[in-house]
């Protein structure tokens, strides 16, 4: 980082001599110009790097994830457990994994992001490895539980990537081509296994299963190791905000207080930047109802398109599918429309968004055809995504980048614990007091005040940076 400042330096005397003396510096201009050019060039090819790095070991991540639910019918058979057991296991997964983005990403924040990513990706493949050859339910409950914990280190240091390496007019598009690697690791899953099982047979469901998907992990570790790059300022290159002459909310939060980030433990940042900051909570709480809306519709369409609508299972399969891959294509839109006309704007999109996901919700409770309930499904799983989406990009710019990773903890933390449980348990629970139509209506009101909170976070903008937006 010094030699850059230093260079640069040299960069600006040379230029102000060259009005002071003329064309006998011409020579020393041109080197200052070609060594701008070679920090910006090589800026550029790391940030690029970087970005298919997190997005490969992220993807990774839910690869040894995911792959658990597809070997649940394996498992139920061998270990001879109930439905109960089956459910519990899950349970301790999606808890954990909750808590886990929590801590795990404030500790994010005081550790190198390749690095940090890579290590929880090695330590999800061993616990895969130790799952394959695990034959008692308690040992499961133990790995499981191990597993949930160890994927919290995926999602802080991908965010505080992007956060560093990418300014204010392309995070954008950085932050919605990464967040759909979640969706294509998911998604990779089932031929993954399939393939294995078909190969090896389902004999060997335990290796087809676990075995198979930490190999292809592992291999993801590589590609994490050699492309992921440090912050910036370790790498040799100046912070992406001086290289592009933008203000950051860095800046702005830097200039209120003597406090330098490297003199704050992790808890400090934590409490001052994030936990003390409105704007934060705001974020918090568009996860939370997005979480809510989300999961409310997914772990519900199986059971209610077979029992309620009456579709046979293939016909639940097709719109299961699409809400999910839906994602794909918008997000990306997402991420292009966000950096091009809602720049300073991120959140208004999203709210846009939630509209048609509110008259989605109703259009698909009350629809009776199968060509309407599969459409209204899928434009859902569509337009959910983008507030999701759009948080974490709306985070760059109301957190300090020292901060993110706390930030991301506590969304994490709040949107799996509080905003899954609404839309699994609370659902549930109104459904069986009230019918089916009470619990999209729960659903419904759900999006609304994820809107009054986007709202509220585009305001927050505006004061921190002072723009009639």
């Amino acid at each position: 980082m010094g030699k850059v400042f230093r260079k640069l330096s040299v960069v600006g005397m040379y230029t102000r001599n060259f009005r002071v003396f003329g064309r006998k510096e011409g020579k020393e201009m041109d080197e200052s110009k070609t060594f701008e050019a070679e920090v910006v060039k090589k800026f550029n090819r790391f940030k690029m790097e970087s970005l298919v790095g997190i997005f490969v070991g992220y993807a990774a991540y839910y690869i040894v994830r995911n792959n658990f639910i597809f070997s649940t019918p394996y498992l139920k058979g061998e270990l001879n457990l109930s439905t109960t057991e089956i459910g519990l296991l899950s349970s301790c997964m999606l808890i954990t994994y909750g808590l886990s983005k929590g801590f795990m990403s404030v500790l994010a924040d005081k550790s190198n992001p390749k690095y940090f990513m890579a290590l929880g990706l090695v330590l999800c493949i061993l616990i895969n490895i130790c799952m394959g050859f695990s034959t008692s339910f308690y040992l499961f409950v133990g790995l499981v539980i191990l597993l949930g914990l160890c994927q919290g280190m995926g999602v802080g240091p991908s965010i505080i990537t992007v956060g560093h390496w990418f300014s204010r007019s392309e995070r954008g598009r950085a932050s919605t081509t990464w967040n759909i690697s979640h969706n294509l690791g998911g998604g990779l899953v089932s031929p993954i296994v399939g393939a294995a099982m078909a190969y090896l047979g389902t004999e060997h469901w335990r290796i087809a299963a676990y075995i198979v998907p930490a190999v292809i992990a592992l291999i993801c570790v590589a590609i994490v190791l050699k492309l992921v790059k440090r912050r910036p300022v370790e790498e040799g290159l100046p912070p992406v905000e001086e290289l592009t002459h933008e203000s950051s909310v860095t800046e702005k939060f830097l200039h209120k207080t003597h406090e330098k980030p490297k003199d704050l433990s992790a808890w400090q940042i934590f409490y001052r930047y994030v936990f003390k900051n409105d704007n934060s909570w705001y974020l918090v709480l568009i996860d939370v109802f997005t979480y809510m809306v989300r999961f409310g519709m997914i772990t519900w369409i199986p059971l209610y398109l077979l029992t309620i609508k009456g579709l046979s299972r293939e016909e639940m399969g097709v719109s299961f599918m699409l809400f999910e891959w839906a994602a794909i294509p918008s997000t990306l839109v997402a991420g292009w429309l966000v950096d091009k006309y809602f720049k300073g704007r991120v959140m208004l999109l999203p709210v846009a968004c939630l509209v048609v996901v509110f008259l989605c919700v109703f259009g698909y409770m009350q629809s009776e055809s199968v060509v309407a309930i599969t459409i209204f499904s899928t434009i859902t799983g569509c337009l959910v995504y983008v507030p999701q989406s759009m948080v974490a990009v709306q985070a760059m710019e109301v957190i300090p980048s020292f901060a993110l990773g706390s930030a991301v903890g506590l969304r994490g933390f709040m949107s799996y614990l509080v905003g899954s449980s609404m839309g699994t348990t609370l659902f549930g629970f109104v459904v069986d007091r009230l019918g089916w139509d009470s619990g999209f209506y729960l659903i419904m009101c759900g999006a609304l005040l994820c809107m009054v909170f986007c709202l509220l976070s585009h305001r927050g903008v505006q004061r921190i940076y002072g723009e009639q937006q």
